[in-house]
């Protein structure tokens, strides 16, 4: 044979998980094994297109002038001629400027530039006359603007991916008439709102099996037609647009070909449809994060063929019909956060043999299963939170050998924890059982070497701590979050901390735990979160722990501590500092003013004394604006694929104590009320522009309010109360709008409160005890002396001819006392002599006084800095 195969390629199609949502192929080149040659003017266009990348990694090194074109790497030739049929450019890091010389590819069927980064650059119309390909894939690309209406003269287009550039529009997609030839189409996060007959659009293309439209800005799915014209769509992504209608009935047009359907967080209301129960060959449907109603139809006992059922997080109502035992090919079903009621029994997963996820979290049911029931699944997820289990621990649990993620918080749970349960499955990763009533020996636990979550709290867990973190058996655990917080545990915290070296959350608040925090504490350097509030642990917080520089939240409010360290201010990435309540005496230290990262800083209720350091300014996280930022979340967060562990911190921002979790990267907060504090509170205060919530009350401040507190606009709570504050409250208080809680009570404040709707919308009781304030809304009304001294020159009434006596009167007085006494002094010498000594012998005292003084003050200076 003259002619053999320069390249051969297989082209395997795979689909990946429904997140993944998109169309990707995997080849294998083999070795060139024939003599024919790249097309020369396929080869300078391809050097040319090369020319107008940038090629961060020098991934296109093998495309040289003195290699065959047809074994670059990317490159695919037909195997007779040597023409470049197909490009494979995706996922390189590629940028630039695409070339125009792709037009002189006069065979290629294939472009893929997928996975790089365009830099936001509109995609180029020439690409509208390459009218020989079949796909053209651009997903991911960091292509903007409009997608040009060229493309609709690509009659031969199978497969246009655009999808995930999220900064691309369409002005109408009627260009699309043109493709007559399309199978595939993804235009995902593509803004498409200015069309508003898309769906028309779509469904006149007979052969598009898929569709992905997800985050498209779509607010209509036209629910008043009866029938649209999908006769061979198979999947249909239309998450995260804003429909707030009713589910259409035309869906029900799609019973023989639809097999994936998705419309998670897309606004949609309104019963579910039993019709759309009747799509005989649907495998997957995600309705999730909606605002659907009513009750689940029972015809879901008709998806023979489903694989994975989300409905979770709606207002569905009712029960779970037992109809869904039937669906035999299930294996996740999503049913969570829901109002649903009533009981869930073994007819309900009678043939449910191939489910793997549950999750029923936070519904009220009720699981009522026999004793002795062994289910006919096995479980990899199992998240049951809220949901009525108990009181017994559930003997079904021991079944289930598979188990990677179990939740099962707040189920009534009670009694002993089975001695089964430590060590039934070795797989695994996360375990919660918090908020129950179950008695366990902490010595009694094992934890396998897979284990990340363990989270036992508000339960009655007790036993000597150190019995559970000294086990030998334990002693290679890969645990990262331990949250143990509300037992009963008790004893001294333990040196075998060089165990726990993967801890990143730690959490062993109120218990019964005594001593002091052990230097050996040093150990764990990945910690990120040390809480172990509420508890009778005493001395000073060891300066070993500033090894764990990773530490963002530090909470140990509610012990017996002695001082604030020094040291606190080399922890440069601590978010939340809460030492509330923990009998601190002495100052607090400038070095605090270095965590520049700090968000919550609660010193409340202790007995520290001196002054406010004004160097607060320079926690730039409470001054700087700052967008929200996900990484944050992160920080303040344990996030770990299928779990997120938000961290829960008591605050009192307004007076009461509140839970912090999600929100609380969002707070902004210093407490250091009820201490000793000392001086007036200073001015720089007011650079903290970001700050929320502010409490200085009872304390012993003096001085004004700074004049400029008006600027710290996001304030929502200030409580400056039963201090010795004094002078005017400063006009541009009236500045802070969202202020929700103000408290001037208790100190020497007068004149008139400044004239605004958010000042004026506090009860009196806020500026009580304040006997020279006066205005709205205190009862005492502003008299013209008190205006006055408000610096309000409108109403002196005093009549001319009285000021003018008054002044009179005080010069005549002056003057007959002036001479009176000076005039003695200087007619009689005896008198001035006498006079003169007299002040020389006062002086000389005063002198000698005040040196004694000054030095008693050194020597009492010098002993204190000791």
């Amino acid at each position: 044979m003259a002619t053999s195969f320069a390249t051969l390629h297989v082209l395997f199609l795979v689909w990946f998980l429904p997140s993944t949502f998109s169309l990707s192929f995997f080849f294998f080149k083999a070795e060139s094994i024939s003599n024919v040659s790249c097309y020369e003017k396929d080869k300078q266009a391809l050097l040319t297109l090369k020319r107008g990348f940038t090629d961060h990694g020098h991934v296109l090194s093998s495309w040289s002038d003195h290699k065959d074109c047809c074994i670059w790497d990317g490159v695919f030739c037909d195997k007779l001629i040597g023409r470049v049929t197909e490009l494979h450019l995706n996922n390189l890091r590629l940028g630039g400027e695409i070339s125009g010389s792709l037009l002189q590819l006069e065979h290629l069927n294939y472009l893929n530039l997928r996975y790089n980064d365009f830099n936001c650059t509109p995609i180029p119309t020439f690409l509208g006359s390459m009218f020989s390909l079949t796909l053209l894939d651009l997903s991911s690309a960091n292509f903007c603007g409009l997608i040009p209406h060229q493309l609709g003269n690509l009659s031969s287009l199978r497969y246009p991916s655009l999808g995930d550039n999220d900064g691309l529009y369409v002005d109408n997609l009627r260009w699309m008439s043109g493709l007559s030839a399309i199978q595939y189409l993804d235009l995902s996060l593509a803004d498409l709102h200015r069309e508003v007959d898309w769906l028309q659009i779509m469904s006149k293309f007979p052969s598009l099996s898929e569709l992905y439209l997800y985050y498209c800005q779509l607010d209509s799915l036209n629910p008043s037609l009866g029938f649209v014209n999908f006769t061979s769509l198979r999947v249909l992504y239309l998450y995260g647009n804003h429909f707030n209608h009713e589910i259409p009935n035309w869906f029900s047009n799609l019973s023989t070909s639809l097999l994936r359907l998705d419309m998670y967080n897309s606004s949609l209301k309104g019963n579910i449809p039993p019709s759309i129960f009747n799509l005989e060959k649907l495998e997957d449907l995600d309705l999730g994060f909606n605002s659907l109603n009513g009750p689940i139809p029972s015809s879901v006992g008709n998806l023979s063929l489903i694989r994975k059922l989300y409905l979770d997080q709606n207002q569905l109502n009712g029960t779970i019909p037992k109809s869904l035992g039937l669906l035999s090919r299930l294996e996740t079903f999503y049913v969570g956060k829901n109002s649903l009621t009533g009981t869930v029994d073994e007819g309900h997963f009678r043939k449910l043999s191939k489910l793997k996820h549950l999750y029923m979290s936070e519904a009220r049911l009720f699981f009522n299963v026999n004793s002795n029931w062994v289910p006919p699944f096995q479980l990899n997820y199992a998240s049951m939170s809220s949901v009525k289990i108990g009181p017994k621990f559930p003997s079904w649990l021991q079944s289930q050998r598979s188990l990677i993620f179990l939740d099962m918080s707040m189920s009534g749970i009670s009694g002993k924890a089975p001695g089964w349960f430590w060590n039934w499955t070795s797989n695994i990763t996360v375990i919660n059982l918090s908020n129950n009533h179950i008695e366990c020996d902490v010595s009694d636990i094992f934890l396998s070497s897979t284990i990340k979550v363990l989270n036992i709290a508000n339960n009655s867990f007790y036993g000597p701590i150190s019995t559970f973190l000294c086990q030998k058996k334990i002693s290679k655990n890969k645990l990262e979050v331990l949250e143990a917080s509300n037992n009963l545990l008790s004893g001294e915290l333990s040196h075998c901390w060089k165990y726990w070296q993967s801890l990143i959350r730690l959490n062993l608040g109120s218990n019964n735990l005594v001593g002091r925090i052990p230097y050996s504490m040093e150990a764990l350097v990945k910690l990120q979160s040390l809480r172990l509030q509420n508890n009778s642990i005493y001395g000073d917080i060891p300066s070993s722990l500033k090894k764990c520089s990773n530490l963002r939240l530090i909470d140990m409010g509610d012990n017996y501590l002695s001082i604030i360290p020094l040291w606190i201010g080399e922890m440069t990435n601590l978010l939340v500092l809460r030492l509330r309540s923990c009998e601190f005496k002495g100052y607090i230290p400038q070095q605090i003013c270095q965590l520049s990262s700090l968000r919550v800083l609660d010193l409340a209720n202790n007995s520290l004394s001196g002054s406010i350091p004004n160097c607060l300014k320079n926690i730039s996280a409470m001054a700087l604006p700052n967008s929200y930022d996900i990484s944050l979340s992160y920080q303040m967060s344990f996030t770990d694929s299928s779990i997120s562990y938000f961290e829960n911190v008591p605050l009192v921002p307004k007076g009461n104590e509140m839970e912090y979790e999600e929100n609380l990267e969002l707070v902004r907060l210093i407490d250091l009320s009820s201490n000793k504090l000392s001086g007036s509170i200073p001015a720089e205060i007011s650079d903290l522009s970001k700050l929320r919530f502010l409490n200085l009350s009872q304390n012993h401040l003096v001085g004004k309010i700074p004049e400029k507190i008006g600027s710290m606009k996001e304030l929502e709570s200030v409580d400056l109360s039963r201090n010795h504050l004094s002078g005017e409250i400063p006009p541009s208080m009236s500045n802070l709008t969202f202020l929700g809680l103000l408290d001037l009570s208790y100190n020497n404040l007068s004149g008139r409160i400044p004239s605004s709707t958010q000042l004026q919308s506090f009860d009196a009781v806020r500026y009580i005890g304040n006997p020279q304030l006066c205005g709205d809304p205190l009862p005492k009304n502003c008299t013209i002396e008190e205006q006055s001294l408000n610096g309000s020159s409108i109403g002196s009434v005093e009549d001319d001819s009285k000021n003018s006596s008054f002044y009179i009167g005080m010069g005549v007085g002056f003057s007959i006392g002036f001479w009176a006494i000076c005039g003695a002094l200087f007619f009689n010498r005896t008198w001035r002599h006498a006079y003169f000594r007299f002040a020389d012998e006062i002086k000389d005292w005063i002198y000698v006084t005040t040196m004694i003084k000054m030095n008693l003050l050194e020597k009492l200076r010098v002993c204190l800095s000791k």
